[in-house]
């Protein structure tokens, strides 16, 4: 079945901002159906609300709107672009629930759009609960038993018809969100009264434990014709109880027998067809009881899921395109696999290597959130590797995430008997350090069995890893490191860094065991991933190292660029880096042979047909080393480019130099100009400029010292953030020594004086009541170009990547700009760069202050981009490459005068929100981890307002924002309420501003709810508002303690925390004393959170929500697309 005639134009819903669960796979299979799409000659709309993504580029639709994904604003966009068809299954639950929700206000009717992908009933059959378990039934299988609920009292009668351990799921929720595993009933109550609240609909499935089992997956496809394949079976290593997106997963599965993967395989495709998925990918995920060997079928997606891009990576075989095809109609055998390029898509994928991928978590930016893993993901981000076998794969896995002390580690003495029980008792419950508690205890004489007994682990991985730690200890004593010895070690996925450790050589010694290792002439060879184990040729170079004997490496005649990627999405390196990276791939491949190194299987960059080659490798100098040592041979290379993928490769610039790397862009040692405290102290001299007071420390004494001679209050952070406690604002001297001591026990384990810390404490003199600014600019050494100059709307304190900002800046003078443009000039020149750099400011009563400068591609790039019409990343690449920024301009690359520094009359605003996790961690009793926003960047994601004007601009940007956070509540408006309750406690320094918000709060129509000391200001105003009790917990002290409250005269007897809890309020200012990040407002805000009410803890930001309202009400959005938004900037420049 050929192509179908009548579909001219498409409309794609993407993701929506980053949040845990619906991560940048959906930005990977977005950005693919868009390019196959344009491929086929139909004109592309694409709608989505985040600006990091490369989907959201110009050139990969003909009209792109970064809008947010909400039923009146793609309604107006359908309106304006009339598209024949919408394609929703390639943007995770966010899109599926948009399509939905278009279907059931009638849109898609009205306009005579046509879904494709799946069918509304399909899309039905897969998620509706009772739908699906009569589709399982039909099919053959089972599913787990279960019962629908819809309060507390229906879920009682369900667990005593099924005893526990009870799972409980919310419907219509992404990412499990809201589930858990109850083992008694406090925990059934607590789960399930969160999951119903978290449930659009109200419901909550409740199902038979089936904890310990084991789980697996598999991804298929199928098209009209009935055609069905299975991508990839992939199989998670932690048994059930564990998300998939946190547990270790392996592809091909190794402990199934052929007989029983067989069934699996029956059931899957009989569940494909009953579900009626027939243009495109679902996965299933399978529970298997390993004593039985019964059956369950757990769940499916019918959409294009997250380990759709893991199983695409992993295979070769890239789902997300094949699905757009089948959407227009074509059939599996008329597709042609993109590989090999002479077999038909209809041909199952083969492997011949092992895939393990490893989750990458973030509790340390939620101190006191709770560390278990269980149904509900937490894993911020995901590494990948193949090689030839599971060890192997394993160890270049969790070297890829890097993070440090997460690798399997055998310094110090053997576990003693003592710690080996107390290990086996930690590894019952699974947290992320539970594979490093595994190795030890097999290390101090663990048995397989009791791991077993223990953990639940399928033993062939337990014997696996008992394999792992045998190898180590033989290489910790043999007298000498033959070659042989060192070839098993490699094998057993084992790092030069490790095996210099076990040889006792510390971290130098990493140098010493590479050039033993070459000297024996054992070097790792580099295999294609073909598709096919290898039965046919591969014509697409994406490669991976393993040792063996034989490597697939081919030469070119081209010069070379080495790009190295991110790595994994974590919080404070996200999508963002892998824009930039992609961004230098497409512009430089022009010219050159264009190489990427990344292990993020996530990502657009290590997507096969982006580069002209792709290592999927994990991104340490071992690795880098030899896949630049390896193509050195293979043809001319010009150099490696470590600036654009965040911290991770910039890291790696000084140790690549000195082996002989050749490094584009800034060099190293400009990259210590400006990350070195006391050389970039120097720079700004030089520059006579501003920075804030600071002294650094070792010991408490040299701290209080320090603080004393700059004057509370001070920002306090560790001089090599490994993670951790990082940054805090300390007020007194209270404070400063509990944060002093933290350190010093953190540090316990690496120090040899007690007292004083491995290395020094930075202390600043932290800017009160400042305003923030970023500044993105490109430098070629002479000429200066800016790219974006970004106005926090928090006040400074608040870390740039969790404030909100707009572009063109919205207080700043002609002035200020000028000076913003001179300081970024001389910073610029005075460190050397050569390629990007961000400098972040401070204005504090119109006096300028460097806080810092990044000399590599920042988080905000993609967001400048985006608003001012400019590809930078481009045009870095190619100043990096040499070129000058003269020649940007004259190919049309950036503006050809002015730059994104100058504001235009005409020109949109634009405004980046961020979107926080905070839902996803937890104590261990249920209350949400504090929310207040402080020096430390805990954001996930960012979305992105685009209209006229500033209040319009940000009343997206909340819209947008609160979609994602409610992506599970389609009907509902969202963002900023137009009526209603607000609650108001400003602490003593806001009190001045109080009376203009409060009164037009009351011009707009809104009843104020205020505590005493608040309310008493008001009414000296002539301003009413009703009393609330005052609710008072120290955070510092036991968060369980009973809070206490102080009944006010006149009040409503109810304390604001019971009002948010019955829905009374509506909207919450809420600015906490300014006494470190823990105060009395933790209750109110963890309360609100739950409760999903929009709340502002500052007053900068909430003067920008009172203009943002009026835009609301008035319901005047415009929608302009960035192609249109570009050509109109160009225009207004020509024009000047």
């Amino acid at each position: 079945m050929p192509k179908r005639t009548d579909i001219k134009s498409v409309m794609v819903i993407g993701s929506g901002p980053i949040v845990i669960g619906q991560a940048a796979e959906f930005d990977y299979s977005g950005t693919q159906a868009c390019r196959v799409l344009r491929e086929e000659g139909i004109r592309v709309i694409l709608v989505n609300s985040n600006p990091a993504t490369i989907m959201t580029d110009p050139e990969m639709a003909d009209a792109t709107y970064i809008e947010p994904i909400s039923t009146p604003i793609l309604e107006q966009i359908i309106a304006k672009e009339r598209p024949d068809a919408l394609l929703p299954t390639l943007g995770g639950q966010t899109a599926l629930n948009a399509a939905m929700a278009l279907g059931e206000a009638g849109v898609l009717k009205k306009y005579n759009v046509e879904l494709i992908g799946a069918s509304l009933e399909a899309i039905d059959r897969g998620e509706d609960r009772e739908l699906f378990k009569k589709v399982v039934e039909e099919a053959g299988a089972e599913s787990a038993r279960s019962d629908i609920a819809h309060s507390l009292e229906e879920v009682d009668k369900i667990a005593e018809k099924f005893g526990y351990p009870l799972v409980v799921r919310p419907s219509f929720t992404m990412g499990g969100l809201g589930s858990g595993i109850a083992h008694d009933e406090e925990e059934l109550h607590r789960i399930a009264g969160a999951g119903i609240h978290y449930s659009p609909t109200d419901e909550v499935l409740i199902e038979e434990g089936i904890e310990g089992w084991k789980e697996y997956e598999l991804e298929l496809m199928r098209d009209k014709k009935d055609n069905v394949v299975v991508v990839c079976p992939i199989e998670n290593v932690d048994p059930v109880g564990v998300h998939t997106g946190d547990s270790i997963t392996v592809a091909p599965v190794f402990t199934l027998t052929d007989r029983e993967y067989q069934k699996l395989r029956d059931i899957g495709i009989a569940i494909i067809r009953g579900v009626g998925v027939d243009t495109g990918g679902c996965n299933i995920q399978f529970a298997i009881n390993p004593n039985t060997g019964r059956i369950i079928v757990i769940e499916m997606n019918p959409r294009v899921s997250r380990s759709s891009a893991l199983a695409s990576k992993a295979t070769g075989f890239p789902i997300a395109k094949i699905a757009t095809k089948l959407a227009l109609g074509y059939t599996l055998d008329e597709i042609q696999n993109d590989i090999t390029q002479s077999t038909p898509a209809s041909f199952e994928p083969t492997i011949d290597y092992v895939v393990t991928k490893v989750p990458r978590f973030a509790f340390e930016k939620f101190p006191g959130a709770d560390p278990t893993l269980t149904t509900s993901m937490k894993s911020v981000g995901e590494a990948m590797a193949l090689a030839g076998n599971f060890q192997e794969s394993l160890g270049k896995a969790m070297r890829s995430i890097d993070k440090r002390h997460m690798s399997f580690s055998w310094d110090g003495d053997k576990p003693s008997a003592q710690e080996v029980d107390e290990l086996l008792d930690a590894i019952k419950v699974p947290t992320e350090h539970r594979y490093l508690q595994i190795q030890r205890a097999l290390w101090g004489g663990a048995t397989e069995q009791q791991i077993f007994d223990a953990t639940k682990i399928d033993p062939w991985f337990i014997r696996q890893f008992e394999l792992i730690n045998e190898t180590a200890l033989e290489i910790k004593g043999a007298e000498k490191l033959s070659r042989k010895l060192l070839k098993k070690a490699k094998l057993a996925g084992l790092s030069d860094l490790q095996i210099a450790h076990l040889r006792r050589l510390g971290d130098e010694g990493e140098n010493t065991i590479r050039e033993l290792r070459w000297s024996y002439d054992l070097r790792p060879v580099f295999k294609t991933v073909d598709t096919c184990a290898a039965e046919f040729d591969a014509v697409t170079p994406y490669y991976y190292s393993c040792y063996a004997d034989e490597s697939e490496l081919r030469p070119r005649e081209r010069e070379a660029v080495i790009i190295l990627g991110s790595g994994p999405n974590r919080i404070g390196q996200g999508i963002e880096f892998d824009y930039t990276c992609v961004h230098a791939v497409q512009e430089l491949g022009k010219d050159y042979d264009t190489i990427m190194v990344n292990c993020n299987p996530e990502t657009v960059s290590t997507d096969y047909d982006m580069s002209d080659r792709l290592y999927f490798e994990p991104l340490t100098f071992e690795d880098v080393l030899e896949i630049y040592e390896a193509e050195k041979k293979m043809g001319p290379v010009k150099g490696v480019i470590v600036q654009l993928g965040g911290q991770t490769p910039l890291s790696l610039a000084a140790r690549l130099k000195a082996a002989g790397v050749p490094i584009l862009g800034t060099t190293p040692e400009s990259i210590d100009l400006a990350e070195n405290r006391e050389l970039f102290g120097e720079v700004l001299k030089k520059a006579e400029m501003n920075a804030p007071r600071y002294g650094t420390a070792l010991s408490l004494d040299e701290a209080r010292e320090a603080a004393h001679n700059i004057g509370y209050p001070v920002l306090v952070r560790p001089s090599y953030v490994l993670g951790g406690r990082g940054m805090e604002i300390v007020y007194d001297d209270a404070q400063l020594r509990k944060y002093v001591d933290r350190a010093l026990k953190e540090a316990q384990a690496d120090t040899v004086v007690s007292g004083r810390l491995p290395s020094p404490l930075l202390i600043d003199k932290f800017l009160q009541d400042a305003v923030e600014i970023d500044v993105d600019a490109l430098f070629d050494g002479e000429e200066l170009y800016i790219g974006g100059i970004m106005e926090h709307v928090e006040e400074a304190g608040v870390h740039s990547g969790d404030a909100a900002c707009t572009l063109p800046p919205s207080t700043l003078s002609d002035d200020q700009i000028r000076r913003l443009r001179e300081g970024t000039y001389a910073i610029a020149k005075g460190c050397g760069v050569q390629g990007l750099i961000n400098v972040q400011y401070a204005f504090m009563a119109n006096t300028l202050y460097v806080i810092e400068a990044n000399p590599r591609a920042s988080r905000t790039v993609p967001f400048a981009s985006k608003a001012t019409g400019v590809a930078l990343a481009k045009a870095a690449a190619r100043i990096m490459a040499g070129e000058t920024i003269q020649q940007q301009r004259d190919n049309d690359l950036l503006l050809p005068h002015g730059d994104g520094g100058d504001i235009r009359r005409g020109q949109q605003v634009a405004v980046k929100e961020s979107v926080l996790p905070f839902k996803r961690f937890r104590t261990p009793l249920g209350k949400t981890v504090d929310v207040l926003l402080g020096p430390e960047m805990r954001s996930t994601g960012e979305v992105m307002g685009f209209d006229r004007d500033f209040p319009h601009a940000f009343a997206k940007s909340q819209l947008a924002a609160y979609d994602a956070r409610k992506a599970q509540r389609p009907a509902y408006a969202g963002g900023l309420p137009t009526s209603g309750n607000v609650f108001i406690s400003v602490n003593d320094t806001d009190k001045r501003q109080l009376p203009l918000f409060a009164a037009r709060l009351v011009e707009l129509g809104f009843n104020i709810w205020a505590t005493e000391g608040t309310a008493s200001v008001l009414r000296r105003y002539g301003i009413d508002s009703k009393i609330v009790d005052k609710i008072s917990v120290r955070m510092d002290s036991d968060p369980d303690d009973p809070i206490t409250t102080y009944h006010a005269e006149g009040s409503v007897g109810k304390n604001v925390v019971q009002l948010i809890e019955e829905g009374a309020i509506d909207l919450i200012l809420n600015t906490p004393n300014s006494r470190g990040s823990r105060s009395d407002g933790y209750a109110i805000r963890s309360a609100a959170i739950a409760a999903d009410l929009p709340q502002f803890t500052t007053m900068t930001e909430f003067s920008a929500v009172l203009m943002a309202i009026e835009a609301v009400r008035n319901n005047d959005y415009q929608i302009m697309s960035i192609q249109d938004h570009s050509k109109q900037l160009f225009e207004l420049e020509s024009r000047e």
